[in-house]
C-alpha cells in the first residue's frame, strides 16, 4: 500500500514539474470557454439584427473607419490580396461554389466568386455590398452547419477575443472536402499598439525608449526563430496525441490612435499553431509542404481542405 501512495504522490509532483515546465515553454494564452447559451445568445442576436434589413442602415463613416479603411486598402493591394484569392477561387474550382468570406469589412473582394456572403459585425458596411451580406460574429456565425464549399478569412482572426472558437465555427459551416484560406496578420506584436516602431523616440518615457531600442533585435530573424522553434517543436509532438487546444499570445489593442498595421490586434497568432490545430482534426494543409509545413514556417496563408 505503501508503495502505490509513493508512487501517485510522486506521479502528482511529475504532472506539476510538467505542468511548470510546459508553461515556461509555451507561455501562450487560450480562449475563455463560451458556453452553448452564450453562443446561441450571440447568434440570435446577429440573426434578428439581419432581420431588421441591414440595407437600410445608412450610419455616417467615423475619421477612425476611414483611416482604418485607407491603410486596410493599401496593405492589401501592396500585398496582391486581391490576386491571390483570385489565384485561390481558380485553382480550387469556387468560381460558382457557395462561399463565405469571414470578417469581409466592405466587400473589396465580393466579385471574387459568384455565390459570396460576407460575414462581419459592423452594420455600417452594409451599404458597400451588391451581393450577400449577414451581420455575425467569426465566434457565433448564423449559418447551418455545411453550408458552404469555400472560404477565406484576411486580416481578421487576430482581432477576435476568442479565435479557437472562430475556427471551430469556420469547420462547423464548410462542408466535407471545403477549402479555406486562412491569412490573419500572423505574430502581431505587443509593442504596435503604442506605435513603437514608428513614432519618435521622444514620444516615450525612458521604458518607452527602451522598448523602441530593443524592437531591431527582437524583429530579427535569430531572436524570433529562438522564440518560436522551441515552442513549435513541443506543440508539434502534443499535436500528434489529440486534438490540440489553440494557443497564441493575448496583446492589449489600441481602439483610439491606429498608430500601425495591426495597432487594434487582440491577438498574436502563429501560423505552425493554426496548422496544427487543423492537422490534429483530421484536416489537410494544401500548402505545407516541406519546410513550410515544418517548424520552419513562412508568412503565407494557410489553404486548408476541411475532412469530417
Amino acid at each position: 500500500m505503501e508503495v502505490a501512495i509513493q508512487k501517485t504522490i510522486g506521479r502528482g509532483v511529475w504532472r506539476r514539474w510538467a505542468s511548470r515546465l510546459v508553461r515556461l515553454v509555451l507561455p501562450y494564452d487560450v480562449d475563455a470557454p463560451l458556453s452553448a447559451q452564450e453562443l446561441e445568445k450571440s447568434r440570435r442576436y446577429y440573426a434578428e439584427a439581419y432581420e431588421q434589413s441591414v440595407g437600410e442602415n445608412r450610419q455616417p463613416t467615423s475619421e477612425y473607419e476611414t483611416k482604418y479603411a485607407e491603410m486596410a486598402k493599401a496593405a492589401a493591394e501592396a500585398a496582391q490580396i486581391r490576386e491571390q484569392i483570385e489565384r485561390f477561387v481558380s485553382r480550387y474550382g469556387l468560381r460558382d461554389r457557395p462561399v463565405l468570406e469571414i470578417g469581409s469589412g466592405r466587400g473589396y473582394l465580393q466579385d471574387a466568386v459568384q455565390n459570396y456572403t460576407g460575414l462581419d459585425i459592423p452594420s455600417s458596411v452594409c451599404r458597400f455590398y451588391h451581393k450577400k451580406f449577414v451581420l455575425g460574429s467569426a465566434t457565433a456565425m448564423p449559418f447551418a452547419d455545411d453550408s458552404f464549399e469555400g472560404g477565406w478569412s484576411i486580416w481578421v482572426l487576430e482581432h477576435v477575443p476568442n479565435p479557437e472558437q472562430a475556427l471551430r465555427e469556420s469547420r462547423r459551416v464548410m462542408r466535407n472536402n471545403a477549402v479555406i484560406l486562412l491569412f490573419p496578420a500572423w505574430n502581431c506584436t505587443g509593442w504596435a499598439a503604442q506605435g513603437y516602431g514608428v513614432r519618435p523616440y521622444s514620444d516615450f518615457d525612458l521604458r518607452g525608449k527602451l522598448i523602441k531600442a530593443s524592437i531591431p533585435i527582437r524583429s530579427s530573424k535569430p531572436f524570433r526563430a529562438a522564440d518560436r522553434i522551441p515552442n513549435r517543436i513541443v506543440r508539434d509532438i502534443a499535436s500528434r496525441l489529440g486534438p490540440t487546444t489553440f494557443c497564441y499570445r493575448r496583446l492589449q489593442p489600441n481602439y483610439k490612435e491606429y498608430w500601425e498595421p495591426d495597432s487594434d490586434a487582440v491577438n498574436g497568432i502563429d501560423r505552425h499553431e493554426m496548422m496544427l490545430w487543423f492537422r490534429s482534426r483530421g484536416d489537410e494543409c494544401l500548402n505545407c509542404a516541406g519546410l513550410s509545413g515544418s517548424v520552419l514556417q513562412k508568412g503565407d496563408p494557410l489553404i486548408i481542405r476541411i475532412r469530417k
